[in-house]
């Protein structure tokens, strides 16, 4: 198992930028392939962005390409999500989450991919 909690979050306003953290503990951190997904008050959560257990693929929502990037950071088991430009639409609870995975490939886009989940964090973006 992996525990993951998130970091970073706040109340930004439109424009600015932040980044958020996902700090894993527990079982060897390369072998998940991680996910950032968000949900807005009276929304469901939505997909944000994923990266591979390696780092080398990434695929984001089509809300956030140019403006969201994820990374990770293996030696530190953390896995980062730099939110550019944010939107008052961008207001949510972000939660990372983690899958095991055997190879580098990158298919996995809905809750249902990912059994870890972190607490999440929340990001207020004011217009």
């Amino acid at each position: 198992q992996v525990q993951l909690v998130e970091s970073g979050g706040g109340l930004v306003q439109a424009g600015d930028s932040l980044r958020l953290s996902c700090a894993a503990s527990g079982r060897t951190f390369s072998v998940y392939a991680m996910g950032w997904f968000r949900q807005a008050p009276g929304k469901e959560r939505e997909f944000v962005v994923a990266v591979s257990r390696g780092g080398t693929n990434t695929y984001s929502a089509d809300s956030v390409k140019g403006r969201f990037a994820i990374s990770r950071d293996n030696a530190k088991n953390t896995v980062y999500l730099q939110m550019n430009n944010l939107k008052p639409e961008d207001t949510a609870v972000y939660y990372c989450a983690a899958r095991q995975t055997g190879n580098n490939n990158l298919n996995y886009f809905a809750q249902r991919d990912y059994p870890y989940w972190g607490q999440g964090t929340q990001v207020t973006v004011s217009s």
